[in-house]
């Protein structure tokens, strides 16, 4: 790369000898590399770093701090990469620095979180899934396993994309749904699931929007209640090693797969054929929603211990 950021930023360097020129291609999400969900993507990105021959930096703040995160833009723009990949969970405080990369020339690629934004900030396209319609997925399912009484874990107060889920789940569920406001810290979420269960007795459903982060904590505050994976299903956004063994013992309900492996690698690769060939898609690309349930974990577990689903 031309140079480094010299900011509190989580930042990876994967470089590779390029076939006959140097492609600069820089990520920038609003997730640590060091988290379990955004691990698998960094994994995604590096391979696609190794399978097309460009350098890829991976950057991130080191917690979720937009107005942080917008000045990672600014200086990636700075560097005047061959092409950049980020994440939107605020439109409203990234918008001017991503639109400050598209004015510049850069080609620019939104993954994750932004789908409904991406277009109108100036990207090419979109690599994820529609969060109100994965959550309006998951509302639907809870409900068909006979839930009237949700609560919605959000780890993440302030990120559009987790608020559309919990949007999403309560127009699919159709009954009672209280967003449930947490930190990232998995013995806070275990604690204040385990309080409102124990407050309103009522409760039958649990919603993450985390495997690692929050499904797990939440299965556990259930058992913790002797409950078990009885009366209260727990069901969650993404996968983990731990969630998914949970699918399968009976102790979860099911997990929603978006495929982050995909958000990382996809636009890398598509960012890597355009600066050598002029190809891109013509259109946003779906990686989720999946659903995987009891029948379905075990096939997954190996994949997600191994960093790639």
């Amino acid at each position: 790369m031309k140079h480094f950021l010299r900011a509190a930023i989580a930042a990876t360097t994967v470089a590779f000898a390029a076939p006959a020129f140097a492609t600069d291609i820089i990520v920038v999400s609003h997730g640590q590399a060091n988290d379990p969900f955004w691990s698998v993507v960094k994994n995604g990105v590096e391979q696609a770093a190794k399978d097309t021959g460009v350098n890829v930096e991976y950057r991130s703040p080191e917690t979720f701090d937009m107005v942080a995160m917008s000045q990672l833009i600014d200086a990636a723009v700075n560097q005047d990469p061959d092409g950049l990949v980020v994440s939107i969970p605020d439109a409203d405080a990234l918008g001017p620095s991503i639109k400050r990369a598209v004015a510049a020339g850069i080609p620019v690629i939104s993954m994750n979180a932004g789908s409904d934004v991406s277009k109108s900030l100036g990207a090419l396209l979109h690599v994820g899934q529609d969060e109100f319609t994965a959550g309006e997925r998951a509302g639907e399912k809870l409900k068909e396993m006979g839930g009237t009484n949700a609560i919605c874990v959000n780890q993440e107060v302030g990120n559009v994309s987790l608020d559309q889920r919990c949007a999403g789940f309560a127009k699919g569920f159709g009954g009672q749904v209280k967003v449930l406001p947490t930190t990232n810290d998995p013995a806070d979420i275990e604690a204040k699931v385990r309080a409102a269960l124990q407050s309103d007795t009522s409760i039958d459903t649990v919603l993450a929007l985390g495997a690692a982060t929050a499904g797990e904590p939440s299965v556990k505050a259930v058992k913790a209640l002797g409950d078990g994976g009885g009366k209260i299903k727990v069901a969650s956004f993404d996968l983990s090693p731990g969630f998914l063994k949970a699918v399968e013992d009976g102790d979860a309900a099911f997990a929603i797969d978006q495929q982050q492996y995909l958000q990382g690698y996809l636009p890398v690769s598509f960012l890597a054929l355009d600066a050598k060939y002029g190809l891109i898609p013509a259109s946003n690309v779906a990686s989720g929603p999946n659903l995987i349930t009891k029948d379905k974990a075990a096939q997954v577990v190996d994949l997600s211990a191994k960093g790639i689903r």
